[in-house]
């Protein structure tokens, strides 16, 4: 496996059959996924400080987490009030580390970016909670991930485990908003959901380096947002250097160990094949 990606990579490094316009498309993906993780990372560590440090359960009506201009993570909670307002915030730098983390449980308005995010998590929730394109699955949670970049709002739900050992692709959705907070589409990006195990998951004395799962055309030719976001989640707990989405046209393969994306056309993947079958005659 790790010859044949070094010759799939060596095709990269030669910029064939238009990596570079591969890339463009890509890049986009990739930032998006950094952001939700970004937002998760946030969402994961501060809640654990808040309830640590916030003795009011019954008062606390959700949290949101965002990333500033200036790259602090912040994870906000509101009460659970018919005016909810914020009663903590939890702040990161770039590392996450919780001992360097800011807490602030001072009670107070949203601002205006904040108050955009708190409305679209409720409208989300709401379709969530009413809408049958939503699926549900045992031992899993719909996390919501609020995102506001570049004047776009969208939300993003991703399916979590309740268990540890696991990995959960796919059962993920994306809802767009317009500049008044109103829901314009909603859709799921993967038809299916995809459980990887790994740790006491796997089969006893298995080392497993890489994965992979596959693409339906309808999810598109790229991996996607939340597929990068769950890796960069979970990869080191896995313990993965990489992993594989497949589809039709392109191997997308993400190096778990640099959080970096490479994306080899299947033509590629082919010409390989066929040249090494054919240099394999030549040698009997």
């Amino acid at each position: 496996m790790n010859r044949l990606l070094l010759i799939l990579l060596t095709f990269i490094s030669l910029n064939l059959f238009g990596q570079n316009d591969i890339k463009t498309q890509t890049q986009s993906i990739v930032d998006e996924g950094k952001r939700l993780y970004k937002s998760e990372m946030a969402s994961w560590y501060g809640t654990d400080l808040f309830l640590a440090n916030y003795k009011d359960r019954a008062n606390v009506g959700g949290y949101f987490s965002y990333t500033t201009k200036d790259e602090i993570s912040k994870c906000v909670f509101f009460s659970k009030t018919d005016k909810p307002r914020v009663i903590g915030t939890i702040s990161f730098d770039s590392s996450f580390s919780t001992s360097s983390a800011k807490i602030d449980l001072t009670e107070k308005d949203f601002s205006g970016s904040e108050n955009d995010l708190y409305t679209i998590r409720k409208i989300a929730l709401g379709k969530l909670n009413s809408d049958t394109l939503f699926k549900k699955y045992n031992n899993t949670d719909l996390n919501i991930i609020p995102l506001i970049y570049n004047n776009e709002k969208k939300v993003y739900v991703l399916t979590g485990p309740k268990q540890s050992g696991v990995v959960i692709f796919g059962n993920d959705y994306l809802l767009t908003f317009d500049s008044k907070n109103s829901l314009t589409n909603a859709k799921r990006l993967h038809k299916n959901i995809i459980p990887i195990g790994f740790g006491n998951k796997q089969k006893a004395g298995a080392e497993v380096e890489g994965t992979m799962h596959s693409h339906l055309p309808e999810t598109g030719d790229f991996i996607t947002a939340t597929d990068i976001c769950t890796l960069m989640l979970y990869e080191k707990f896995a313990k993965w250097k990489s992993h594989n989405v497949v589809s039709q046209k392109f191997l997308n393969v993400w190096n778990c160990l640099t959080d970096e994306l490479n994306v080899i056309p299947m033509e590629a993947i082919e010409k390989m094949n066929k040249d090494r079958k054919n240099t394999k005659k030549q040698n009997e």
